[in-house]
């Protein structure tokens, strides 16, 4: 079990080891048909939530657009914002990687890329598969954007969620919406253990990957409910 930090004179928060995540706040209903950034709507529920996880309002946003869309296409998926959201947190801490900022309309700038997929020591071998169109690397493929997508998966599951007509992997709306579909195809059923377990495994090969994800997640879960 691990533990939250609080004020000073306050008891720490215990953080559950739950698989999957725990929820956290439920994202409240909005028309996720609604034209241009439709996770606007969301803004209250993500401003009281940042105020209590410390996570942008702007990501957060984009991680309950996605957990709502989700809710209406695959009800039987069951992915929460919070395993986004924990997925998000380790991968590039909310687009705020190595300087990166994480605009009001999505758009993370300068755009996040990880180092060449070149084989070496606990690094995949992946040639270049885009030409470097989509991650600036035409020797080999590099992760991309607040998501970490490689190039090829970015073509096939990639959606644009923001409504401007752009499937960009450095929009956090986009890339949120990708791994959501991402997941849930994946892993089916990720209200079960072994379907979530499942998804974050396809996600990223890593048993160590796996409880970093579930800790983040399970802590803006805690910190969330008032």
């Amino acid at each position: 079990m691990t533990t939250v930090g609080a004020c000073a004179g306050e008891p720490e928060t215990p953080i559950p080891q739950a698989v999957p995540p725990l929820p956290g706040i439920a994202v409240p209903p909005i028309d996720v048909d609604a034209p241009g950034r439709t996770a606007d709507q969301l803004s209250g529920w993500a401003a009281t939530v940042s105020d209590q996880t410390r996570v942008s309002t702007t990501a957060l946003e984009a991680y309950g657009y996605a957990a709502a869309v989700m809710a209406q296409s695959r009800p039987d998926c069951g992915i929460t914002w919070t395993t986004i959201a924990g997925i998000a947190g380790v991968e590039s801490r909310h687009g705020t990687h190595r300087g990166s900022s994480l605009a009001a309309d999505g758009t993370v700038s300068p755009p996040i890329r990880g180092i060449p997929l070149d084989g070496g020591p606990g690094v995949a071998e992946i040639p270049d598969t885009d030409g470097g169109v989509l991650d600036g690397d035409a020797v080999h493929d590099r992760a991309m954007g607040p998501l970490q997508f490689i190039p090829e998966t970015w073509r096939r599951w990639g959606v644009d969620a923001n409504g401007d007509g752009v499937v960009d992997a450095d929009s956090i709306d986009d890339a949120a919406l990708t791994a959501a579909r991402y997941l849930c195809a994946r892993g089916g059923d990720l209200t079960a253990e072994a379907g979530w377990r499942q998804a974050l495994m396809a996600y990223n090969l890593s048993g160590e990957y796996l409880v970093d994800v579930r800790d983040r997640a399970n802590t803006y879960a805690v910190r969330s409910v008032p």
